[in-house]
């Protein structure tokens, strides 16, 4: 088994291995993965916080030891507190990092880093104080930072940053946690989830005080929730159908 650490700042993931494939998710900065398959410019791989797989160029990682991926990944995260943060090289280049970057392999990658950073778990009413970092996002499919994100991107994160992992989709996401009957039972910073017309989950938010939600949703965004689903008010309309709601944490 061969192991890779991403040095750059944001590298897409892809459905198939090739430049023109869908971008199915992203990998940030000092994130760690297994190479399940390596061909001559891409690679597919399998992260190691959430098991997602998908393909990587291979001029956009390094590969690394199974003890220095072990010791990353067992390891307490570090995280990049800011929006935006740089790391140099010893030659003082500098790489732009995007908010919730890992800095568990910043010796690793002889990099140095004087931002700020975040660690351990967080109470859950931080979960709501995170996701504001997001807002005005651009929705973007297979995104997860504050310049392009996606729904599940969205959660994902806001967990992450807090010292909580879920899974990349929001149908992976839909299968962790305790399901709630009501809204009535929800706390700010559990997940709510919605399907389509053929039930599929679709769809995942942040419940808020006072029958809010914030979503991505063209971006991250903030509106109403009852137990149809999301209202969204400029429009005057149901733009989501509620299915479940989920105690994580």
């Amino acid at each position: 088994m061969q192991y890779g650490i991403c040095n750059l700042g944001i590298v897409p993931l892809r459905l198939e291995s090739s430049d023109t494939s869908e971008m199915v998710s992203q990998v940030l900065y000092g994130e760690v993965f297994k190479i399940l398959e390596m061909r001559k410019k891409w690679s597919r791989i399998r992260l190691a916080h959430d098991k997602y797989e998908g393909w990587i160029d291979n001029k956009q990682f390094l590969e690394i030891d199974k003890d220095n991926y072990s010791s990353i990944h067992n390891s307490d995260k570090i995280l990049s507190k800011n929006i935006i943060e740089f790391v140099s090289d010893a030659s003082d280049n500098l790489f732009t990092i995007p908010l919730g970057s890992t800095l568990n392999g910043i010796n690793l990658l002889n990099h140095k880093f004087e931002g700020n950073s975040i660690s351990g778990k967080k109470e859950k009413l931080e979960l709501l104080k995170t996701a504001f970092y997001y807002m005005n996002a651009p929705y973007l499919w297979g995104g997860k930072t504050p310049f392009g994100i996606d729904c599940s991107g969205f959660t994902q994160m806001v967990y992450k940053l807090n010292g909580y992992n879920i899974l990349r989709d929001a149908s992976q996401q839909a299968t962790q946690g305790e399901a709630l009957s009501f809204i009535e039972e929800s706390e700010p910073g559990d997940l709510a989830f919605f399907d389509n017309a053929e039930g599929n989950i679709i769809h995942v938010g942040i419940i808020m005080k006072d029958n809010y939600i914030i979503h991505a949703h063209g971006k991250v965004r903030i509106d109403r929730l009852d137990h149809s689903g999301i209202y969204n008010s400029e429009r005057n309309e149901h733009t989501h159908k509620l299915r479940v709601i989920k105690k994580v944490i």
